[in-house]
């Protein structure tokens, strides 16, 4: 688990891609002062799992479910990455809950200036944008923001410099793929009311006629 809270930027080494034998190692600082092998570490919002790692650089598997699901496969030698640790139980909640289970991607349809802050347009699958709401929240590559506006296609979010220049929006231009993951809140709420015969006689009629709409 996640807060979308991130710790470091840190810098692809190696990708490599095949069916048998596909990883990534990315070189960081201050997320290996105490890594273990198994850890999770948050790479531009997706969990990955640690299995070598050394003072400077550490690896991970990345299955194709991963590839297919974000923008990971992209990613090249020298790539700059988000990345983030697994939440600790004794720290403050700076974020919201983050799972590191990317629901999708999308592109970056705009970015312009507005006094200090720097708006981000993101265009995307319509299955995303169901979770997509006016102030609510959404990781985008492991950050977690704030919805500012929504549209029938696409999303903006507005971020403060500090929030560019320690993460890699600050590298993001027209036209990139960014991962998204969606509120998980909403996605649980949406399972446990949708209508199933074989599990549950709630229904929306049934919230309204009990006073919960």
């Amino acid at each position: 688990m996640f807060t979308g809270i991130i710790d470091e930027v840190g810098t692809v080494q190696t990708v490599q891609h095949s069916g048998d034998n596909s990883f990534i190692e990315i070189k960081a600082e201050k997320i290996l002062a105490d890594v273990h092998i198994g850890d999770s570490i948050a790479v531009n919002g997706v969990c990955l799992t640690v299995t070598v790692f050394n003072n400077n650089i550490f690896r991970a598997d990345v299955m194709n479910e991963t590839l297919n699901r974000s923008s990971l496969g992209n990613l090249k030698n020298g790539s700059p990455v988000n990345l983030e640790r697994a939440m600790s139980a004794n720290g403050r909640f700076g974020g919201h809950i983050v799972s590191g289970h990317i629901d999708g991607t999308g592109t970056i349809s705009g970015i312009k200036n507005d006094g200090i802050a720097i708006w981000y347009t993101i265009n995307t699958q319509p299955h995303i944008m169901r979770y997509i709401i006016e102030k609510g929240s959404v990781a985008i590559d492991g950050i977690s923001l704030t919805v500012a506006k929504v549209t029938e296609s696409s999303f903006s979010v507005s971020i403060i410099p500090h929030t560019a220049q320690q993460t890699i929006l600050s590298y993001k231009k027209t036209g990139d793929i960014v991962n998204i993951e969606n509120d998980i809140v909403g996605k649980y709420v949406e399972k446990l009311i949708t209508p199933n015969v074989s599990r549950s006689n709630i229904s929306m009629s049934f919230l309204a006629e009990n006073g919960f709409i």
